[in-house]
Order: structure tokens, then C-alpha cells, then sequence
């Protein structure tokens, strides 16, 4: 039997994978990935995995309900647009309604388990970026500024230091760094995409820089936004926080980066925009693996 909801006709029952798409898992698991490096830096030694294990399950529960928010507020939008037209809500094999209990679910159930077991700090924390990016960037900001990904990309740099207070209770300068990379981090790596997709946001009425400002506008600032990002990578390396292993790491990586740059300027390579979005994922993982390594290597060299 159909279900008239809104504008949303659901013409099938809901399984659990389709509760999984809500929480946008490819984006979590990154995320989490940013959030345990943060961990694992913020102390010498190796954490307390249970302590880790909850830290981490309650800041993806967080994260979660803030990816359901965002498929319900953007639902209409998502029916407009070819890499989202299928999402659960906007297909209507979940109902807003639905969407928003299973959203406070994970919300109630990630602050209260980060608060208890972890610290209040994180549980705030966490709260904040999850209200930042379902909240503040996605019923206001996306709609409002062609500079929507630049301001609510604060939201989304926050995992590393939500890993790093999780361990020590405390805001340290350093995981304020890995913040700063991420911040500096998110607009290449949107806008890029935005490149590429500016035909299906400009359908959706979406500002994104590309639709408002043109490519060419957009490529200048991808480029002045990654020479803030290689700025930003040094920052570690020059506090002390790694070694030169990740110095070396980066330097390879960063001159990638703006290789990959140069190719979106030549306008009949049309899938240079969406190559430099792919790439700058994996730049992100490889960074927060050297950084890793790196601490490891400076831990390893203090204790022998």
C-alpha cells in the first residue's frame, strides 16, 4: 500500500541498509578515521581501547544523525540531482518522519555515551558539529552563500579534536592544527567537485561557487584555498607535533595536489575536476596515515 507523506510517496518498507545510507557511511568512516589519529595523538603511549572503542561509537552515532538530518532537510533537493536522486528519503522508502526519530536516536544515544563514559567536553563538542553541519550549513548556509562550504567546513574539520579530547578531556594547539587542515582541506575538495556537478546544483537552485561565480573564479580559489592547505601542513611539522618523515610525506603529496590543480585549468579535460575530487580524498587519508607514522616513530626513538 502507498503512503502519502508530504511530497514523498513511500512505496516500500524501509530495510536497515536503507537506515545505513541515511547515516552516510563513506563519510563517517573517514571521518572516524580522522577522529582516531586524533586520538592516538593526543597521547604518547597506545590508548585504552575500550575508552577509544565508545569515544568512537558515540562521535559516529553524532555524526550519523547529523548525515540523516541532512537527507531529510534536503530531500526535495536530492530528487533534483543524479548522484542523489535515490537516496532513501528522497526515493521515499523512508519517510521524513522516520528519518528524524532514527536522527535523534543516534543523537541521544551518541551524546549520552560520549558524556558518561568519555567526557562532557567531547559530548558537547560533538553535539556542536553535528548541530553545525545538519543545522547551520545545511538549512541556512547551502542556501544562502556561493561561500557555504568554506564557513560550514568548520563543522566537518571538528573529528581530530573530538579524538584528541576524547583521550585527555582538554583542547590542546595541536589538535587545533589538524583542525585548521581540514578547514583549509574542504573547499578544494568541494568546489572541485562542484566543477563538476554545476549543471545538477544549479537544477537544485543550490549557490555553489561554480553555479554563482563561473569555473574559472572557482579554479582561482581552489588554487589560493590549497596553497592555504600546504601552509596549514607545514604547521605540524614546524610545532613540533611530527618529524620530518611526515615533512617528506607531505611535500610529495602537496605537489600532487597542485599537479592535479594545473589539469581542472585545461577546460576540454572534463573530468580533471572530478579526478582532483577523488584525489583529495586520498590525500586526506594518506596525510593522517603519515602523521601517524611519524608520532610513532618519534615515540618509539624517545622510549628506546
Amino acid at each position: 500500500m502507498e503512503e502519502t507523506i508530504g511530497t514523498i510517496n513511500t512505496i516500500a518498507r524501509a530495510t536497515w541498509k536503507d537506515y545505513l545510507v541515511l547515516c552516510k557511511p563513506k563519510v563517517v568512516v573517514l571521518m572516524l578515521v580522522t577522529v582516531l589519529v586524533g586520538a592516538l595523538l593526543a597521547i604518547p603511549g597506545w590508548p585504552d581501547v575500550f575508552k577509544l572503542t565508545i569515544a568512537l561509537i558515540g562521535i559516529g552515532a553524532c555524526a550519523g544523525s547529523g548525515a540523516a538530518v541532512n537527507h531529510i532537510i534536503d530531500h526535495r533537493l536530492d530528487t533534483k540531482m543524479a548522484r542523489t536522486k535515490n537516496r532513501p528519503i528522497a526515493k521515499g522508502r523512508v519517510s521524513p518522519k522516520q528519518g528524524l526519530v532514527f536522527a535523534l536516536v543516534l543523537a541521544i544515544g551518541g551524546f549520552s555515551l560520549l558524556w558518561i563514559v568519555i567526557n562532557p567536553i567531547t559530548a558537547w563538542l560533538s553535539l556542536a558539529s553535528l548541530l553545525g553541519y545538519a543545522v547551520v550549513y545545511t538549512m541556512f548556509l547551502k542556501r544562502a552563500t556561493p561561500q557555504n562550504i568554506t564557513i560550514g567546513g568548520l563543522a566537518g574539520a571538528m573529528p581530530p579534536l573530538l579524538g584528541w579530547t576524547a583521550m585527555t578531556g582538554h583542547v590542546d594547539p595541536n589538535a587545533l592544527l589538524l583542525v585548521l587542515i581540514i578547514f583549509a582541506w574542504t573547499p578544494p575538495h568541494f568546489w572541485a567537485l562542484a566543477i563538476h556537478k554545476k549543471d545538477e546544483y544549479a537544477e537544485a537552485d543550490i549557490p555553489m561557487l561554480p553555479v554563482t561565480h563561473g569555473n574559472h573564479f572557482t579554479r582561482i580559489h581552489i588554487v589560493l584555498y590549497s596553497l592555504l592547505m600546504f601552509a596549514a601542513t607545514l604547521m605540524p611539522f614546524i610545532s613540533g607535533l611530527s618529524g620530518w618523515l611526515y615533512l617528506m610525506g607531505m611535500l610529495l603529496l602537496n605537489a600532487r595536489q597542485f599537479w592535479m590543480v594545473k589539469k581542472i585549468f585545461d577546460e576540454t579535460n572534463v573530468q580533471a575536476p572530478m579526478e582532483l575530487f577523488k584525489y583529495s580524498i586520498q590525500y586526506l587519508l594518506w596525510l593522517f596515515v603519515l602523521i601517524l607514522v611519524d608520532h610513532y616513530a618519534i615515540v618509539s626513538r624517545v622510549v628506546g
